[in-house]
């Protein structure tokens, strides 16, 4: 019998509740499958402030560089929004990406047919969508230097080399070959020299593959493209900030932040999360959907386990749970009857050992 271990983070806000759903998901899933998880949880985020005076403290970041694959709830709290270094929830995050070397974010957008009525955009628009946004994730304004505050004066720095372009293009390449075979890429190159290596660079990788087809957008035309035609792309693959703002748009595509996965891969255990924040308003209400991060830990079982007939199950389970019905207040018509977080987390568990 396989055996793994899960490094589990609940972090802050709603990321206890809806990871604990996923942990149940993932045991269901290995009782079914013949294999064993052993979770264990750590703090980080706020949780790690109040805990250790720090957002990653060292007992979590020791134990992520030894586990199986981590599983993250959520990082942000409202009285640390101005704190500084370590001590900020966010920072604790972002190192923890740069500790796993965690370079390549994969962030699945798929609409599910029972939730057409959820998404803003007209039925006609999202017929046929299903995208993967591949965003390199240690690089650019996040993490380039120099940066600084001042009372009169901001610096951030947008910093990336061919080395990081060329890891994160050949992630998105490899992962649409085993799509539709189409890699869009998106930069600012009439604008930022940072793009136009950005672009020659992956123009360059795109040589190897000619199997896929590339095209190039600027940023401002693959957010319009987002919403004007979503199901022509099929890989998007984008640095950092681009890659993060475009993914929340993406997620608009659904009907809500809350059902969206991610993954976030390299050359250490990976990391997965659900798209969304910590949500303050709702946490401890039992309310939030924790349907993106039970996709998440399909992605957990599929990429950081292999375990992709597990994976395969949750992700059908899911869909039955929808189709049946089920909703939490934000997918949830105005007169649909609605569920909290544990309820429909049994209900997918139920659907993955029935």
């Amino acid at each position: 019998m396989s055996r793994y271990t899960i490094a589990a983070l609940p972090g802050d806000g709603i990321g206890p509740e809806v990871t604990a759903e996923a942990v149940r998901v993932l045991h269901a899933a290995a009782e079914v499958h013949g294999f064993s998880i052993e979770t264990v949880e750590y703090a980080v985020g706020a949780a790690g402030v109040a805990e250790a005076g720090d957002s990653l403290p060292p007992r979590t970041a020791a134990a992520v560089r030894d586990a199986d694959a981590v599983l993250l709830g959520a990082v942000g709290h409202p009285s640390l929004a101005a704190a500084e270094g370590r001590r900020r929830p966010e920072a604790g995050l972002l190192a923890l990406r740069r500790l796993l070397c965690a370079y390549a974010n994969l962030r699945p957008v798929v609409l599910h047919p029972a939730l057409g009525h959820a998404s803003p955009l007209r039925p006609d628009r999202l017929a046929g969508v299903d995208l993967l946004i591949v965003r390199e994730l240690l690089g650019g304004l996040y993490y380039g230097e120099p940066r600084s505050l001042t009372a009169d004066t901001a610096v951030n720095t947008m910093r990336y080399s061919v080395p990081e372009i060329e890891r994160v293009a050949r992630v998105a390449f490899d992962a649409a070959r085993g799509r539709r075979g189409a890699v869009t890429s998106v930069d600012k190159a009439n604008v930022l020299e940072v793009s136009q290596l950005w672009r020659e660079t992956v123009t360059r990788v795109g040589q190897d593959y000619a199997d896929v087809s590339l095209e190039h957008l600027y940023v401002d035309y693959a957010a319009m493209r987002l919403v004007a035609n979503p199901a022509a792309i099929d890989v998007l693959l984008t640095e950092n900030l681009f890659g993060d703002i475009l993914s929340d748009e993406a997620a608009v595509l659904t009907g809500s932040l809350g059902l969206l996965p991610s993954a976030s891969i390299g050359d250490g255990p990976g990391l997965f999360e659900p798209v969304h924040g910590s949500a303050p308003d709702i946490a401890g209400r039992g309310i939030a959907n924790p349907l993106g991060a039970i996709a998440s830990a399909a992605m957990l079982l599929r990429h950081g386990l292999g375990e992709v007939e597990a994976a395969d199950r949750v992700e059908q389970a899911v869909a039955d749970v929808l189709a049946a019905g089920a909703r939490t207040p934000d997918i949830a018509r105005p007169d649909e009857p609605t569920l909290g977080t544990r309820q429909i987390g049994e209900l997918v568990a139920r659907a993955v050992t029935s």
